[in-house]
């Protein structure tokens, strides 16, 4: 594309629409007022939970293992993913603003698919590291070492990112000169296609190539690993044994669960069988409920982190304790 191209499409775009507006959650004051509580209490709890969980696990020693260092990594996603959305959805609560700038509203596309992205390739990634400490316990330090955990991980923030840049790229070329009411509370594809007056079949096609690389694809993984997993579980002997094999990946399980049927429902479905408002409804799970839920899950699911959470508070305690 020719410089000049790429001006007339910026020119195009902000002669007609410079800012968007945000139909949010509800229209009525009280619940507003209310929702604002609620989602300051989860925003808070979220960031909260998870940064205690990367602070646990990069201070305790043992739990310097892969698995904990893709927690550190999930934990990181869900506190850039809901700080993408929330912070706007709590401001058009308690002000009643819901503008959002064009140039802001492109950015929260961009930010948003970044970390969905980057979380269900980390939640892959996880699965597949039970699968080699469940079915390779003898390998899975040569498997897992430092170097290939290092370069996995940073291959899901890349690969993430590089997504998310493809569909904030297409969006910049597409025409808004009709409504610019957003039927949703956070700048989403599915909503900011509908109010194009442009051809978006290319954004759609890439939207289901994504969806396909990013979502079936993570979860086809993700459902081998646990299909490989389960079957060695079944071959234990020993009931004891069944149990704490199953309690090292049954957390994650649920987590895997959850996640993917949300983001896979909202982006792997044609245009023609978009429901906005069913959509924002399954939007809050995966972008505000979730990332609250998954350091819980793997907190109270977990002895070690538990464990090491007790040894932190009782340093804590005796620092505080008075010298007699």
């Amino acid at each position: 594309m020719h410089d000049t191209d790429i001006r007339d499409i910026e020119i195009k775009n902000q002669s007609a629409i410079v800012e968007f507006i945000l139909a949010g959650v509800t229209s009525s004051a009280e619940l507003q007022t209310l929702l604002f509580g609620i989602f300051t209490f989860i925003y808070a709890t979220a960031l909260a939970s998870n940064l205690i969980i990367i602070f646990t696990i990069c201070t305790c020693r043992k739990l310097h293992t892969p698995m904990y260092f893709l927690l550190i990594n999930l934990s990181l996603v869900n506190v850039f993913s809901i700080s993408v959305t929330t912070p706007k959805l709590l401001q058009t609560l308690w002000t009643h603003r819901n503008t959002i700038s064009f140039s802001g509203c492109i950015t929260q596309v961009f930010l948003f698919i970044w970390t969905v992205a980057t979380e269900l390739l980390i939640l892959s990634l996880m699965a597949f590291d039970r699968y080699v400490a469940i079915c390779h316990p003898l390998q899975y330090t040569v498997i897992m070492r430092k170097d290939v955990c290092l370069g996995i991980a940073s291959g899901a923030w890349v690969a993430g990112m590089v997504g998310s840049a493809a569909h904030a790229l297409l969006m910049l070329k597409l025409s808004f000169c009709n409504s610019n009411i957003i039927n949703h509370f956070y700048c989403d594809l599915p909503p900011l296609l509908k109010l194009s007056c442009s051809d978006t079949t290319l954004n759609e096609m890439i939207i289901v190539m994504a969806g396909v690389i990013y979502g079936i694809c993570s979860c086809g993984l993700t459902l081998t690993s646990y299909c490989f997993i389960l079957r060695a579980i079944f071959r234990i002997r020993s009931t004891e044994g069944k149990k704490k094999a199953f309690s090292t990946c049954s957390s994650h399980l649920i987590v895997v669960s959850f996640y993917f049927s949300t983001v896979i429902y909202t982006y792997t479905r044609p245009s023609s069988g978009y429901s906005l408002d069913k959509d924002k409804f399954v939007s809050l799970l995966y972008s505000i409920v979730t990332p609250v839920v998954n350091p819980l899950i793997y907190s109270l699911r977990n002895k070690e982190v538990i464990e090491a959470l007790k040894t932190i508070t009782g340093r804590g305690r005796l620092l505080r304790r008075p010298q007699v």
